[in-house]
């Protein structure tokens, strides 16, 4: 490889705000993490990086599966562009 034509890459904490978790994981954003660092388990500091949502936090992957919409939106589709007699 080139030098200097790759960003960084190294160990990254990624910590998840909603779910309160976080893991140790390696990423190009070591160098950009916005220089937040954070004391893991093993003594070490290493950059944070807050994300949004995880596996620890997703609909998807909790099966905390939540509904928008009471109505229907094919139900209210149908009610207005429906066959009219």
């Amino acid at each position: 490889m080139k030098p200097g034509t790759h960003p960084p890459y190294g160990p990254v904490v990624f910590r998840d705000r909603s779910a309160g978790v976080s893991f140790l994981s390696r990423s190009t954003l070591a160098g950009r993490a916005g220089g937040a660092v954070v004391e893991w388990e093993d003594g070490r500091t290493y950059p944070v990086v807050d994300v949004d949502v995880s596996a620890a936090s997703h609909p998807f992957w909790t099966g905390n599966a939540r509904v928008l919409d009471a109505e229907g939106r094919v139900e209210k589709f149908r009610r207005r562009y429906g066959r009219r007699p």
